[in-house]
């Protein structure tokens, strides 16, 4: 009962941010960027919340725990990766998106970078972010499934409803802001939760040498990151690194800090918050399967690895606590995902083809309509209880690494770029993520962000170097450069 009450407080302070966001937001801009006024510590821990998910307390873990410290090249590609684009990516898309008409949303910008008057290149950007993140959010109905469901004797149907009505309800509400507020919030308390727990755990086992003796005597692959492990599956674990460019939901927060002098400090905060929740998350599994083989624990699924850790290692409200950290993880990703799904169908869709002169009440509408919409079609792809959070996390991060993730670099850094050749490469990122994602066997069990993401980049440098690019966007990549150092 303690831990329900715990649970059920954090749940109403999730939701009065909602209602606070709520009154703060007039405006469709307000609604997907929040008037660009983020400060670099909510700006560096909303990224790294939104970006993390339920994965990091469920699904790493649960590969730690399934495969060993193999699984562990993940965290260490994701590392650099994610410093690359803070290096890279985040003053540069600050400050671009604001000269290039205000571009509010990828497409958006995708659009007034390359001047395209078609509107094709928005419409097909739109659509591979509605087909991956409709995949991607299912990840999270799965994750707040197993968490209810495993937490208070619920059936899995049961909890993926529960989990998906609080998520919906806040993000509906209050927007960029209150997704970012709470993303913060959520932040702090996963950093806690994985720092807290696995000091806990150490203690109970008798000491890291005896938890190492444990592992080592059960299965002495889990103690291996190299040896005996293919070249192939630590390339592919590495390549999640590659992803970063292109997520939407990460680079978004980038575009809504308030100015791009502020983000060395953002990167200093975002990286030191994600180095240390990986390697805690990394612990909580590597000890969670020590304490499986003293009978401590008994696992079914070792997703579940960190809920189990906490009902028996820690006090009832402590345990509540630490419940609600997974659910942080699983609702800062899951919100900023309705949310730039929402602005793909709001203002790159209903505004951007149909509706142009849409006033800003019309397009708040639609873009709360739309939530509703994909969180629907996301619960019924979760319904699934067969479904592996890292599974579809994996497919989601591939199809925006590799559609994506080229486009946004050669965007910033690269004036010779041209409409042609960016949709040529966002094409074909796309469409190998698909195909080789359902492929298996030899160079099949390569990572398909690798193929996608390498595709994609030759054909966008290629196509681009047999179209003429347009004087006014080559005057435009030079001022926002300038703009960038200055």
């Amino acid at each position: 009962m303690e831990t329900l009450i715990t649970f059920i407080v954090y749940l109403a302070g999730m939701l009065a941010i909602g209602i606070y966001g709520f009154r703060k937001t007039s405006n469709i801009a307000d609604y997907f960027l929040g008037g660009r006024k983020l400060g670099p510590g909510v700006a560096a821990l909303s990224a790294g919340a939104s970006d993390m998910s339920g994965w990091l307390l469920l699904g790493l873990p649960g590969a730690i725990y399934a495969f060993g410290l193999v699984e562990a090249w993940i965290a260490v590609g994701l590392s650099i990766g994610a410093y690359l684009n803070w290096q890279l990516v985040a003053k540069r898309l600050r400050t671009y998106t604001e000269l290039s008409n205000d571009s509010i949303t990828i497409p958006d910008f995708f659009e007034n970078r390359f001047k395209d008057n078609t509107h094709i290149l928005r419409t097909v950007s739109a659509l591979v972010i509605l087909f991956f993140f409709t995949i991607y959010t299912a990840s999270g109905m799965t994750a707040g499934a197993k968490l209810f469901s495993s937490s208070f004797d619920l059936t899995y149907t049961q909890g993926l409803w529960i989990g998906a009505i609080v998520i919906i309800a806040y993000t509906f509400l209050g927007g960029f802001i209150a997704v970012s507020w709470t993303d913060f919030i959520q932040g702090i308390l996963m950093l806690l939760a994985l720092i807290i727990l696995p000091v806990v755990a150490i203690s109970e086992i008798g000491g890291w040498q005896e938890t190492l003796n444990i592992v080592g005597q059960a299965s002495e692959g889990h103690l291996q990151m190299v040896a005996g492990v293919s070249a192939m599956v630590i390339i592919s674990n590495l390549a999640w690194g590659l992803g970063y460019f292109g997520q939407p939901h990460i680079i978004v927060r980038f575009m809504g800090i308030r100015s791009h002098k502020e983000v060395p400090k953002a990167r200093f905060i975002g990286m030191t918050w994600m180095v240390l929740g990986l390697y805690g998350a990394i612990f909580v599994g590597f000890i969670g399967f020590a304490l499986a083989q003293t009978g401590a624990l008994t696992l079914g699924d070792g997703e579940e690895v960190f809920i189990l850790m906490s009902q028996v290692l820690t006090h009832p409200v402590v345990a509540g606590v630490l419940l609600a950290a997974i659910l942080s993880a699983i609702m800062s990703t899951v919100d900023s995902q309705l949310l730039v799904s929402s602005s793909a169908l709001a203002e790159d869709f209903y505004k951007g083809i149909f509706r142009k002169n849409a006033s800003n009440k019309e397009l708040l509408f639609v873009s709360r309509l739309s939530i509703l919409v994909i969180a629907v079609i996301a619960l019924i792809i979760g319904s699934n209880p067969e479904n592996t959070v890292l599974g579809l996390v994996s497919y989601a991060w591939a199809g925006f690494g590799a559609s994506f993730g080229p486009l946004i670099l050669l965007s910033l850094f690269w004036k010779r770029i041209t409409a042609i050749g960016a949709m040529a490469g966002m094409i074909a990122g796309a469409v190998t993520v698909v195909i080789w994602g359902n492929m298996s066997g030899g160079i099949f069990d390569l990572y398909e962000i690798v193929p996608g993401f390498l595709l994609n980049l030759i054909l966008a440098v290629v196509v681009s170097l047999f179209t003429k690019v347009k004087p006014e966007m080559e005057e435009e990549f030079e001022r926002a450069r300038q703009m960038a150092e200055s």
